[in-house]
């Protein structure tokens, strides 16, 4: 696979704030209870987490997910726990994951946003008695997470990449 080389310039502590923000923003659309409308803090956490983990890691993932259990009304410290843990996993595989191209990368990261919606589920369970299981298509939404991650990638690393060089005497 002949695949194109990036050099890509430092992350801007201000362009991942304001993503993560643009995430949270997503979030707050009134989707209501559409099946499979994904979550794109998740999404953000995890990009920034493989890609800057010195940058973006736990603290930030703790503070998103307190400020998604406000929104969402939720059992404060549901999206915390679900946030942490995702940023974690995240750190722990991402030298592994910046090998594969996007569409690989996507098969990678899918265990993360499951994980994130089986840790939701399992405080709902566990702490209120009169919850129930909301059935498979809840799951559905990991899926649709995943599938998004090649436009995600393409488009936070775009500010990135440089200019394509054609010096052939240069090596970079």
């Amino acid at each position: 696979m002949n695949r194109p080389h990036y050099i890509l310039l430092p992350a801007n502590a201000f362009f991942i704030g304001l993503s993560l923000a643009g995430a949270f923003v997503l979030n707050l659309l009134p989707w209501g209870v559409a099946i499979g409308v994904p979550d794109f803090v998740a999404l953000t956490l995890v990009f920034w987490s493989i890609h800057q983990p010195r940058k973006v890691g736990i603290g930030i993932a703790f503070f998103m997910g307190i400020l998604m259990d406000v929104h969402n009304a939720v059992y404060l410290g549901e999206n915390a726990l679900a946030y942490t843990l995702l940023s974690y996993f995240a750190i722990s595989i991402h030298r592994r994951v910046l090998w594969f191209p996007a569409m690989v990368q996507s098969l990678q990261v899918f265990p993360l946003f499951l994980g994130v919606l089986v840790v939701k589920l399992v405080v709902r369970l566990v702490i209120s008695p009169d919850s129930h299981f909301p059935g498979w298509w809840y799951f559905i939404e990991c899926g649709v997470t995943t599938l998004l991650w090649p436009i995600a990638t393409w488009l936070l690393l775009a500010p990135q990449r440089r200019a394509q060089d054609k010096d052939e005497n240069r090596p970079i």
